[in-house]
């Protein structure tokens, strides 16, 4: 089971990635652009920089639904190595079974 705290970390990491995402996406457009100015393109760099550091999608990490567990998480079904083995052997993921050889 993952801290509270660090779960509860990644909820605000996605309210503001959806808060700034719109903000984020035009000023890096503007970065990019050759066909402005220096100091316009300048100017939006210090604006995407002056944003919070945890609106970045970068800065998000995928988590298990159920325990909210980091490491050996399945993006398939949203789950980490542990409960996706609980799942396998109940019979509740489809097509998967337990390897015996």
């Amino acid at each position: 089971m993952a801290k509270v705290s660090m779960v509860e970390r990644e909820k605000k990491r996605v309210l503001l990635n959806t808060k700034f995402r719109e903000k984020r996406e035009i000023l890096k457009e503007t970065i990019s652009n050759m066909n402005i100015s220096e100091e316009d393109r300048w100017d939006a760099q210090q604006k995407l920089l002056s944003l919070p550091r945890d609106s970045s999608v970068t800065r998000q990490r995928s988590r298990c639904r159920l325990c909210g567990r980091s490491r050996a998480y399945n993006r398939l079904t949203g789950l980490c190595r542990i409960h996706m083995r609980h799942a396998v052997m109940n019979g509740l993921v489809p097509g998967m079974h337990k390897a015996s050889w």
